[in-house]
């Protein structure tokens, strides 16, 4: 890998960890993100990720890297809908913070470097960002978001989407050692 994607990937690792793990004190204060911002973290993350697959799905031609994209696509999607809805039932409304904002300010510089990648370079930084990104994401979910989550049914959910995460983590871990998965 050369230095500036390197550099480009640890710098996104570093802002989502930063974002998702301190974000301006909020999610270390001492009771943590309320359920209307774990709601809005959520839904705020799931929508990046979206957003990213979509991207892939557009600029890669590597089949590995088109079936990850498509899972990321589908499975994003399917957690957005299940917290809107239990959000819904919960009367709670998603709300920004911090973390959230800076989710969404880290998305445009990633999304833009996404848009400016063509071929093995594309599909390398895209599944590089995705190990980085859940990686952060899957720390905060166990140790921000399920802690600071007061609504039982919330809390709950958080728990079960997690083995997802997790699989999705592996998937992206097993094509970025096998760069040959990535061939067009």
């Amino acid at each position: 890998m050369n230095k500036a994607r390197k550099f480009s990937t640890y710098a996104a690792l570093l802002l989502c960890l930063d974002s998702l793990t301190a974000g301006a004190g909020i999610a270390l204060a001492a009771d943590g993100p309320s359920d209307a911002q774990i709601v809005g973290i959520v839904l705020a993350a799931d929508t990046i990720d979206v957003n990213y697959g979509n991207i892939a799905l557009k600029r890669s031609h590597s089949k590995a890297v088109r079936e990850f994209a498509q899972r990321m696509v589908t499975d994003h999607s399917a957690v957005q809908q299940s917290v809107i809805g239990l959000a819904a039932t919960l009367g709670v409304t998603a709300e920004d913070s911090p973390t959230s904002d800076g989710l969404k300010q880290g998305a445009v510089d990633i999304t833009a470097k996404l848009n400016s990648l063509r071929g093995k370079a594309f599909d390398s930084f895209y599944i590089d960002n995705e190990v980085s990104y859940h990686q952060a994401v899957t720390g905060a979910v166990d140790s921000v978001l399920i802690p600071s989550a007061r609504n039982a049914a919330l809390k709950s959910a958080l728990q079960g989407a997690q083995p997802l995460f997790l699989r999705h983590l592996e998937h992206a871990k097993m094509i970025q050692a096998d760069r040959s998965a990535m061939a067009h």
